[in-house]
C-alpha cells in the first residue's frame, strides 16, 4: 500500500494500477513500449461519499484495498510520493475483483 497522506474529497478514489504480466502465456517478453496500461488497480484511498438531494452523506460501496476494473479513459493521472496513481470518481469503477 502506498505511504501517501492525501485524501480524496466526496465520491473520489485513489487508485494505484496493477503491474500487467510482462510475458506472454507462450513466453514472449513484451517491452515496455509495446504494453498497454492496465484497467486494474488497487484502491488506496477512499473520499467521504457523495451528498443525495436531501443533503445526506450516502458512503462509497468501495474501500482502500480492494481490487477494481475501471474503464480505459478513467481518472487523472498523477504522481504523489514518487508514485503514479489515478483520482477518480467511483462511477468510474466497473467492479470489484474477488
Amino acid at each position: 500500500m502506498a505511504k501517501t497522506k492525501f485524501r480524496p474529497l466526496h465520491d473520489r478514489v485513489v487508485v494505484k494500477r496493477v503491474d500487467s504480466e510482462e510475458k506472454t502465456k507462450g513466453g514472449i517478453i513484451i517491452p515496455d513500449t509495446a504494453k498497454e496500461k492496465t484497467q486494474e488497480g488497487e484502491i488506496i484511498a477512499v473520499g467521504s461519499g457523495a451528498r443525495d438531494e436531501n443533503g445526506k452523506l450516502v458512503p462509497l460501496d468501495v474501500k482502500a484495498g480492494d481490487r477494481i476494473l475501471f474503464g480505459k479513459w478513467s481518472g487523472t493521472e498523477a504522481k504523489l510520493n514518487s508514485e503514479d496513481l489515478l483520482i477518480m470518481k467511483e462511477s468510474d469503477i466497473m467492479g470489484v475483483i474477488g
